[in-house]
């Protein structure tokens, strides 16, 4: 399946995304992302130690303290890429089936670890852009 194919077939198909990385700052992109991405039906997770809750939703501090209960779609990461394989390895853990990897953050490794473990990857591409491509025919 080519790239675009599969980012067409992830949007579609997504419910719940977790954004690792997402800031209660408004100017930051993470927070642009996530807020265009819950206005338009998903559900959001928020991932960040460093804040307790994201426009009204509890925000956990890592992938392995989101409840069990809550099935994970995609983990939409906007972290530097020394970051992301701790990242990825928590998402393999906890069963998840695709990576998201925003614009602008690449790492290899990580993604052979993902798709080793049959996750679908998707890097260096947004989400938000990709979804207004999918939705501006």
């Amino acid at each position: 399946m080519n790239n675009q194919n599969l980012i067409k077939k992830i949007l579609e198909n997504t419910k719940t995304i977790v954004v690792v990385g997402l800031s209660d700052k408004q100017d930051r992109p993470s927070y642009e992302v996530a807020s265009y991405l819950k206005d338009h039906g998903y559900t959001i997770i928020p991932v960040n130690p460093m804040i307790s809750v994201w426009n009204g939703l509890k925000c956990y501090p890592d992938l392995l303290s989101v409840p069990r209960d809550i099935k994970i779609d995609v983990v939409d990461i906007f972290r530097k890429p020394e970051f992301i394989p701790e990242i990825v390895d928590q998402a393999i853990k906890i069963g998840v089936k695709v990576i998201w990897m925003q614009e602008g953050i690449v790492n290899e490794e990580a993604k052979q670890t993902a798709k080793r473990a049959s996750l679908a990857v998707v890097m260096n591409r947004c989400m938000m852009k990709e979804h207004k491509k999918l939705n501006s025919f």
